[in-house]
């Protein structure tokens, strides 16, 4: 009975984690408040959330509680697939790369006065979300999206909102406190990216970008365990 409880409120909290009514790095009811919700006792509440956590669905961490991670999901409506896997996640990696550096490049010579001030905004709002990664990862996906409307294609625009906030990964590493400089390393990456916007400088601009998403290849491959040399290849 307990085990038919516990898969009851894995489909229910799998539903909500995959629909984004829980957002990825978005702290889950606590215990106490699930086992009220849904009629159950905590033990069936730990047992639901150790399931989720070996489908790579939520984190949980010691002391703090089980947070969201972001989730696989079927393809619906000519929507793209999300990463699902490392090799998909470097795949995507690879694709953003083609994609953003030029956006960058061609934001570099296009920006206006206004949309630099957006991206200055956009880039403190995420340098002021650090320890609340669900926040962090909106003010992420912004700032790249506006990097993607200066550089004034309306065709690199749609490819990004095709993606969107799921492009920015939420893996555990992303939750922990000590994250060993992670979040700071990311701030300064996109501020290397604005830098190179004010100076209306291309080269530099695509070269940042590209510096910024090797940084996110290299972040996703330390989450992983994986090294350079035995990277899974994209399918």
């Amino acid at each position: 009975m307990a085990q038919t409880l516990s898969g009851t409120l894995v489909e229910s909290l799998r539903t909500r984690i995959v629909n984004g009514d829980i957002a990825p790095g978005e702290k889950l009811p606590s215990e106490p408040r699930l086992a009220t919700e849904h009629g159950v006792s905590r033990t069936v509440v730990r047992e639901a959330i150790a399931r989720l956590n070996l489908e790579g669905l939520v984190h949980t961490r010691r002391g703090s509680g089980s947070y969201a991670l972001t989730p696989p999901a079927d393809d619906a409506d000519g929507a793209p697939p999300l990463a699902r896997s490392l090799a998909d996640r470097l795949a995507l990696v690879e694709y953003r790369l083609a994609l953003e550096a030029e956006a960058a490049a061609l934001a570099a010579t296009r920006r206006t006065p206004a949309q630099l001030a957006a991206l200055a905004d956009r880039l403190d709002s995420l340098a002021s979300s650090d320890g609340h990664p669900a926040t962090a990862m909106q003010h992420d996906f912004a700032f790249h999206r506006l990097v993607a409307e200066a550089a004034g294609n309306r065709f690199l625009l749609e490819a990004l909102d095709r993606l969107g906030p799921q492009m920015i990964a939420m893996p555990r590493g992303r939750l922990d406190r000590h994250d060993g400089g992670r979040f700071t390393a990311v701030v300064q990456e996109h501020r290397a990216v604005l830098a190179a916007l004010e100076s209306q400088d291309p080269l530099a601009a695509a070269a940042a970008m590209r510096v910024h998403l090797a940084g996110s290849r290299r972040r996703l491959l330390d989450e992983s365990g994986t090294t350079t040399t035995d990277s899974p290849r994209p399918s």
